[in-house]
This record gives C-alpha cells, sequence and structure tokens, in this order.
C-alpha cells in the first residue's frame, strides 16, 4: 500500500476504445464518494480519455507512456480485468501498459468483463451497474482503511 501525506485517495480508472466502463465507473464513484476523491482517467486511446473526462476525473492522459508514468504513483487502479492482459482491447493495451498496471503497487479492482479469449472460474455473469456498485462498494472500503492509516 502507497503511504502519502495528502488526505485524498489517487485512484486511476483505465479503459480502452470507447472508454464506456471508465465512464460509468467514474459517474459510480463520483455519485457515492463525491469530490474527496482524486480520480484520474487513463485511456488507451484519447476518445476513451475525453469520455472518462466527461464522466467527472480530475485528470486525463492517453497513451502508452501516459499509463507506464501514472500508473507508479496511484493508491488504487480500477477497470475492466483485460487492463492485465497484454495486446487486449483489439491490441490497443500493449506489452508495456500490461506490465505496467500488474506490478504496480496500487490495489487493483477488476471488472470481470472481457472481449478476450478469457474465462473466469467462479465469477457469475452480472449486468455492468451491478458490477460498477460492486466495484465502488470496494473503493469505500479502500478509502476508509487508508484515511484510518493517515
Amino acid at each position: 500500500m502507497i503511504v502519502r501525506e495528502v488526505d485524498t485517495v489517487k485512484l486511476m480508472v483505465l479503459d480502452g476504445q470507447g472508454g464506456g466502463i471508465g465512464a460509468t465507473l467514474i459517474k459510480g464513484l463520483r455519485a457515492s464518494l463525491g469530490v474527496n476523491l482524486e480520480i484520474l482517467a487513463l485511456g488507451t486511446n484519447s476518445i476513451a480519455t475525453s469520455r472518462m473526462m466527461k464522466a467527472g476525473a480530475n485528470r486525463g492522459g492517453s497513451g502508452e507512456n501516459a499509463i507506464v508514468r501514472t500508473g507508479q504513483g496511484v493508491d488504487v487502479i480500477i477497470g475492466p480485468v483485460s487492463i492485465l492482459m497484454a495486446n487486449a482491447m483489439m491490441g490497443e493495451l500493449t506489452p508495456k501498459m500490461a506490465t505496467a498496471v500488474s506490478s504496480s503497487p496500487a490495489i487493483k479492482i477488476l471488472i470481470p468483463l472481457t472481449q478476450e479469449s478469457v474465462r473466469i472460474v467462479g465469477i457469475s455473469r452480472e449486468p455492468l451497474p451491478h458490477l460498477v456498485n460492486q466495484a465502488v462498494n470496494m473503493v469505500e472500503e479502500i478509502v476508509q482503511e487508508m484515511d484510518k492509516h493517515v
């Protein structure tokens, strides 16, 4: 866990293609946690980043270098499970991006949605709104736990 001297949790939402999952996550986080959460929108492309920015992120960045650099300085990374898979999202997620996310010291919250040929055992198929609610609840728990340690 990353310990910083600031009183807000820094969260990175990572998405690609059209940014719809990331935008939905950001809207849910803002509705539940308000503005006391720094949300960084990182997209594999500028369209995804733009959509997440419109959803309420504080700042955004696009592309491999932005993802690699930003992933090392956040408390939580959230996105679809494919953010850990090299060449996912029709090739938008590069091996370097996947490595950066998986090796980041940040807590990872992964939404079990993927268009890749991967099946995860023990996961029931839930609609995106239910998954977003579960992810938001996890972030709330993490924020509360981090607040205890600051």
